[in-house]
């Protein structure tokens, strides 16, 4: 349970790209908390319908009674709240083009890589645009250790929870390699670097378990776009 100083509390769910970087946030800040998973795909508590009545999804972060919502604003709360360990550049601009490249990844790569893993009859056009996008990652990490700099940070999070540990799983179930070695080698070191992060490892989900959940996610999106 967490210490009663700090009272935090997360509601996530073990395959949620947005529920692990909150975690690992929370990890590399030493901060206790409490965690409750939803299977929400399924069914949603009554707690997160409470909490999240707008989007009634996860992550749900509560502090000591105050509710956020969306996990690039939880991030940055995080980083405010528990100074240590920063995960925010300090620098104006090198926070600002974090940002920038969290919501290129959430708002592109991911759309993108959704519709490569559901868009079986344009998967070779599908597979294309996704690689063309992940290249400008492949460019910004380049020459450096992580996307943060010399330690991980937000944008690390971001990238790592959503493509080695998401997207990549559901391509993989696909039996697509969309970032093979020869074509990013830059984001492959970066991708092998961050598992050698404990904070990191303790919020993989396991590839068998979570190649599954992938291939559950793009059956029902394609079960959808059938009956729409």
């Amino acid at each position: 349970m967490a210490e009663k100083e700090e009272d935090v509390l997360l509601i996530g769910a073990w395959a949620s790209p947005f529920s692990r970087r909150v975690e690992m946030a929370l990890k590399l800040k030493g901060v206790p908390y409490d965690y409750s998973d939803e299977d929400y795909l399924v069914t949603k508590s009554p707690l997160l319908l409470q909490l999240n009545p707008i989007y009634k999804k996860v992550p749900v972060f509560v502090h000591k009674g105050k509710v956020l919502l969306e996990s690039h604003l939880i991030l940055e709360y995080i980083d405010q709240t528990w100074t240590r360990n920063p995960i925010l550049p300090q620098d104006p601009y090198g926070k600002a083009m974090a940002r920038f490249w969290a919501k290129f990844v959430d708002e592109q790569v991911t759309l993108i890589g959704f519709r490569s893993l559901v868009k079986s009859e344009e998967i070779d056009v599908a597979i294309k645009e996704a690689q063309e996008l992940i290249t400008y990652l492949e460019k910004e990490i380049t020459g450096k250790m992580f996307f943060g700099g010399e330690t991980i940070g937000f944008l690390d999070m971001v990238v790592g929870s959503m493509i080695p540990f998401c997207l990549v799983r559901g391509w993989e179930g696909m039996g697509i390699d969309m970032i093979p070695n020869e074509q990013f080698p830059e984001l492959n070191r970066w991708i092998e670097k961050i598992k050698e992060i404990e904070i990191v490892r303790e919020c993989i989900p396991n590839r068998e378990k979570n190649i599954e959940h992938m291939m559950k996610i793009v059956g029902r999106i394609k079960a959808a776009s059938k009956t729409a």
